[in-house]
């Protein structure tokens, strides 16, 4: 039985309540409105089809647009679309008769709806490293300020391989070129592997890409990449996603390591680091299969 149904049959025992023991006594039982009793009663003939509800628009509408005001509104929006007071002046030049506000509302039913569709950019298919050393992402992370007894700010800078996550990490005084060019000094010593890629944000310690007035000049780790013959790509700005195996191994250093530590100095801090990173990639991680890093490093070993 569907609801339209069930609905009629419901006020009919409604009406046959209402006729045996009266209009109140059935809205009290049923808890309605006398008044809506009343209705029901009046258009009840016998059938249940008299109880369905009524369809509610009007049957007459005087105050609708014309076909000939709706041609005027959609020409006159669309064609003065940043300005539709000036285009509600010249559909009134030409006889339209209307409110302002009448203007509008047709305007956004009519013409609103015309509005190009954003086309969404077609995202390239994501192409998984095949070998050690094929793509290595980097970043820089802010060490918190709460494990920092010092007051001092410093900053990690780590290195991920998007084949088989091993991890390389410094810390530094400062987020400058020369720290990045530094780095990647220590890692492709530190590196078991050769490096054919690395790739990292829009950040001024790596590139000058965004800043204008240094746009044409490379920075010192730009320069220390072409000297090496090491290809370096820059992920598309406000896109960190494309970075993300670097991304989410700062989200786990936060929590396995300074959530856990205390520093008084950069030497102190670069100490534990060290300590930190010896056990790091000794770690079994669930997208390597239940492997660690330096386990999966041996394997690539025998076919490399």
């Amino acid at each position: 039985m569907d609801k339209i149904t069930q609905e009629a049959y419901f006020r009919q025992r409604v009406l046959k309540y209402a006729a045996e023991h009266g209009v109140t006594a059935s809205a009290n039982r049923y808890r309605l409105s006398r008044k809506t009793v009343h209705k029901w009663k009046g258009r009840y003939d016998g059938t249940l089809g008299s109880l369905k509800d009524r369809p509610r628009t009007p049957h007459h509408s005087p105050r609708k647009q014309t076909a000939e005001e709706e041609k005027l509104v959609q020409r006159y929006a669309r064609k003065y679309r940043g300005d539709l007071l000036l285009g509600y002046e010249k559909a009134c030049a030409r006889g339209y008769r209307r409110s302002y506000g009448c203007f509008k509302r047709t305007a956004g039913r009519l013409v609103g709806s015309e509005k190009k569709k954003r086309k969404r950019r077609k995202n390239k298919p994501y192409q998984p490293a095949e070998y050690p050393g094929q793509k290595v992402q980097i970043d820089v992370k802010y060490v918190p300020s709460y494990c920092v007894v010092n007051g001092e700010k410093y900053y990690q800078f780590t290195a991920k391989d998007e084949c088989t996550r091993w991890t390389y990490r410094e810390m530094y005084a400062e987020q400058s070129s020369d720290s990045a060019k530094d780095f990647l000094e220590r890692l492709i010593q530190a590196a078991p592997f050769p490096i054919r890629m690395i790739q990292t944000d829009n950040g001024a310690e790596f590139t000058n890409a965004l800043v204008v007035t240094k746009s044409k000049y490379k920075t010192l780790f730009e320069e220390a990449l072409n000297e090496m013959g090491i290809a370096y790509h820059r992920i598309r700005i406000a896109t960190p996603r494309h970075n993300g195996k670097v991304e989410r191994q700062h989200r786990i250093d936060e929590q396995r390591f300074y959530k856990h530590m205390r520093m008084y100095s950069l030497a102190d801090g670069r100490k534990q680091l060290a300590v930190y990173q010896r056990a790091s990639n000794n770690h079994i991680m669930t997208c390597l299969g239940m492997r660690s890093p330096n386990e999966l490093l041996e394997l690539y070993r025998g076919v490399m």
